[in-house]
């Protein structure tokens, strides 16, 4: 199937730049064209803003929506997120692969703009590319990025700088923070794909997390929210293969495969030297992961929530 990603990505940004005093947002134009949207570094945003920025981020192959849900003796909002398109919304759109490091501008590069550079080994794997007239990315980052961010993005991306825009927010903003709680599938997509699991099998996917406070500052929103995800996200995939597949593979995906599970992720990141890269890889997946099969009628079940740990962040 032709996604075209980046065509998609647009429609919504096009929306967004229509509605932005109502989204609380801000557009700039950089003096080479490119257009940067501000979600929270600047600008205040806010929950349509956070549920827009996650929809740019999967390319509208995925809907985000906010709800109320128990997680243990915890009543919170959690961010929601479905997809029958779960491969290219989460992995080929919406997974942070593209570290952008710049002139000492640094951020954590997601959204349809990395399947036109295709500097991942994921693009490899996955056997897609896109050709793109405007490319459309997505940008983790307490600072806004400047015309040498977006002339770098352009020639990874093969455009012209005026046809680059760049949504950005950090975690420590309420859209920022939406936008990364909205990636539950998209760590139980990446575990599959780490760990050889057939992606053709997945049809369909439904995911939540609990949205923690809004921190004071990065990195304690980068800590708040991995702690949303792998100690309170909850997966649902359907799937269609042998019940033996699931059965071998299933314990392997949730966050409690890693040894490092039952920590704070502030803990274990500065244990790392806030380094991602020193951190276990099979940490960065949902507390639990369910798998309904299709062809059997058989659910199976995988991992746990840990309210504990999440209160013991959070704070509450």
């Amino acid at each position: 199937m032709n996604y075209e990603l980046n065509d998609r990505a647009l429609f919504s940004v096009e929306e967004a730049i229509d509605i932005a005093d109502e989204l609380k947002i801000d557009v700039h134009e950089l003096i080479n064209g490119a257009r940067v949207l501000d979600f929270g570094v600047k600008a205040r945003g806010g929950l349509d803003a956070g549920i827009m920025l996650g929809s740019i981020c999967m390319s509208n192959l995925g809907d985000v929506f906010i709800s109320h849900r128990e997680i243990g003796d915890i009543t919170c909002p959690h961010v929601n997120v479905s997809s029958d398109h779960p491969v290219a919304a989460c992995l080929l759109s919406q997974y942070a692969g593209w570290s952008i490091n710049v002139d000492q501008y640094f951020a954590m590069g997601s959204g349809p703009m990395r399947a036109a550079a295709v500097v991942e080994p994921l693009f490899d794997k996955l056997k897609f590319r896109e050709k793109a007239n405007t490319v459309v990315g997505v940008l983790e980052s307490h600072q806004l990025p400047t015309e040498k961010v977006a002339r770098f993005i352009a020639e990874k991306t093969n455009v012209e700088p005026d046809d680059v825009v760049l949504a950005v927010a950090p975690a420590s903003s309420l859209a920022g923070s939406i936008q990364v709680v909205a990636r539950s599938v998209e760590t139980a997509m990446h575990q599959l794909l780490e760990l050889g699991f057939d992606l053709d099998h997945i049809e369909s996917a439904v995911g939540t997390a609990p949205l923690p406070p809004i921190a004071a500052d990065p990195l304690t929103g980068i800590g708040w929210t991995n702690d949303a995800i792998l100690y309170g996200a909850r997966v649902n995939l359907w799937v269609s293969c042998e019940d033996t597949v699931l059965e071998e593979i299933g314990p392997k995906v949730p966050a409690n495969s890693s040894e490092k599970f039952g920590q704070p992720f502030m803990m274990l990141f500065e244990e790392a030297g806030r380094d991602f890269y020193k951190l276990d890889p099979s940490l960065f997946s949902p507390a639990v992961v369910t798998f309904h099969n299709l062809s059997t009628g058989k659910t199976f079940q995988f991992g746990e929530v840990r309210p504990d740990i999440l209160k013991q962040s959070f704070g509450w």
